[in-house]
């Protein structure tokens, strides 16, 4: 009996975690490309250096025509591009907090029984106390940081529809029309890193951590959970957050931020996901929260 593959071995929430860390200690490499080529060029260079690598340890060229994976590459390059403008006028945080909103939605899509709404409402509970929302500062900013959560929620769901399909291969696919997409928008901030060897091993680094490890695991953790319950997982976002800035940076956080990761982790606990419906064509359950 041949045994599964080593992906198929590892728990769907494992993968997740490996995307929810990599989330956040991508911005960390990013912080040293702004001061060189800014936030249109860093995520150029990200883009850029997920697609090479992606191209090479993958086969997109036979999908490259797949109106689902050129739509999710216009979503990842526009998405990156708001976040790092967002980023540059806002604190992380403030933004980290928009991005959330429309996931709770997708989340809400799924919330069929009284367990899962009071799930949703300790994780809305536990974001607001971590990030602390404050609707005031650069209205710009705050225009990019509405887009990229807008943007966000779409590549959830357009990710979710390629994991069932055709995975890795299509998320290469669909990081090689980002690459198209972003670079009318974005090369010429990025050309001053090109002579500059620091720049372009922090823009490979940006690129491996911020996207090829974070959407590698997203694809391998969609792939097996319903669109509902990831969407809910993405709540860890602002948990893994302090943690992160407690082990790299030494912020240590305050009774609001304990008391709002611990909200966060319980509502995580509480859900459950929908219980499988049978697909009458086929005679075998299929995820009843999967939207398609």
């Amino acid at each position: 009996m041949r045994r599964r593959p080593l992906a198929d071995r590892v728990p769907a929430e494992t993968w997740f975690v490996g995307s929810a860390v990599f989330h956040y200690l991508g911005p960390a490499f990013a912080v040293l490309l702004f001061v060189r080529v800014g936030p249109l060029g860093t995520g150029w260079l990200r883009i850029a250096a997920a697609a090479l690598v992606l191209s090479a340890w993958r086969r997109p060229a036979g999908l490259l025509r797949d109106p689902l994976l050129i739509a999710l590459g216009a979503v990842l390059a526009v998405m990156n591009c708001c976040f790092y403008l967002a980023i540059d006028r806002l604190p992380l945080g403030t933004v980290a907090a928009i991005e959330f909103l429309p996931v709770i939605v997708l989340a809400a899509l799924g919330a069929r029984t009284r367990r899962n709404g009071l799930a949703l409402v300790l994780a809305v509970g536990g974001v607001y106390l971590l990030t602390g929302v404050r609707l005031a500062g650069e209205p710009l900013g705050f225009a990019l940081a509405f887009a990229n959560a807008g943007l966000f929620a779409l590549y959830i769901v357009l990710s979710h529809r390629v994991s069932r399909g055709s995975g890795l291969d299509g998320l290469a696919a669909s990081m090689v029309w980002a690459l198209v997409v972003v670079t009318p928008l974005a090369f010429w901030d990025a050309v001053p890193a090109l002579g500059d060897p620091v720049a372009i091993a922090a823009g490979i680094g940006v690129g491996i951590a911020s996207s090829v490890i974070p959407y590698v695991c997203d694809q391998m953790a969609m792939a097996r959970l319903p669109r509902a319950t990831y969407a809910l997982l993405v709540s860890l976002l602002p948990a893994t957050a302090t943690v992160i800035g407690i082990v790299v940076l030494g912020q240590l956080p305050s009774a609001q931020d304990i008391a709002g990761v611990a909200l966060v982790v319980a509502g995580v606990a509480v859900h459950r996901d929908p219980p499988p419906r049978e697909d009458a064509s086929a005679g075998r359950p299929t995820p009843a929260a999967v939207v398609s």
